[in-house]
């Protein structure tokens, strides 16, 4: 019996890897984590694909409840699916920690994330500093540009990942943000990549001025941004496709 902790990629039921299909259709119990991210397919395609009734696993569920999931673990094979990556949430790490103390046997099958998929920007990933989240309740945060500074300061790349609720359809903006980071004093005038849907196969990506955001909307969600540090000629190059 275990603790199956399976990334399931961005886009669709299909992004699973092999060994983790194989795990979920092993499994007595299969809960999708449901709140750090969000599929571009609806639950009962997950479903129907992996032949498994998939409990929606919120914000309470996870954090409140997750005694209750490792119990089950303890005497059951349960499937924890996470999209994207299992780790690219700090909750999830909490997760293990907790399995591996109350003795539960865990095993782990990683996916892609927003973090890697980001090079399909063009931007190499060794170049990318310390990664910033901006809550919704943003106006009074400090953080997120503390970070940009300190990362533009040594010439890394920052990626700002937005806040979302998928359950009630909310979803932070690119011109959101990009009206923050100026009433925060970044420079308007910054080359800035916007991303959306990044991983299915209608993400769109668009290299502007920061500036320029404020009024661009994004068709698509979830949504995130970058602003290069110091760029390599081939970054700079591929970024022009964006344009």
């Amino acid at each position: 019996m275990a603790l199956f902790m399976i990334g399931i990629g961005l886009n669709d039921e299909k992004d699973i890897t092999v060994k983790g299909l194989e795990l979920v259709k092993s499994a007595d119990i299969v809960y999708l984590e449901s709140y750090t991210s969000t599929l571009n397919v609806p639950i009962s395609n997950l479903e129907e694909f992996y032949g498994k009734k998939v409990i929606l696993a919120d914000r309470e569920i996870v954090e409140n409840g997750v005694d209750k999931i490792l119990e089950e673990a303890s005497s059951k094979n349960v499937a924890f699916l996470v999209i994207g990556d299992v780790f690219s949430a700090t909750t999830h790490a909490g997760m293990l920690m907790d399995a591996k103390e109350k003795g539960v046997s865990v095993e782990i099958v990683h996916n892609t994330s927003i973090l890697n998929v980001v090079t399909e920007t063009g931007l190499f990933l060794y170049q990318f500093g310390k990664i910033t989240s901006i809550p919704f309740n943003y106006s009074d945060v400090k953080v997120p540009v503390d970070v940009f500074n300190d990362n533009y300061e040594k010439g890394y790349h920052t990626l700002f990942l937005f806040d979302l609720n998928p359950s009630e359809k909310k979803f932070l903006k690119v011109s959101e943000v990009s009206k923050y980071l100026i009433l925060k004093g970044i420079s308007g005038d910054l080359i800035c990549v916007g991303c959306a849907r990044m991983g299915g196969v209608d993400q769109e990506i668009k290299v502007s001025k920061l500036k320029d955001f404020v009024d661009f909307r994004f068709e698509k969600t979830p949504q995130c941004l970058i602003i290069p540090g110091k760029m390599h000629f081939l970054e700079e190059e591929f970024l022009e496709r964006f344009k």
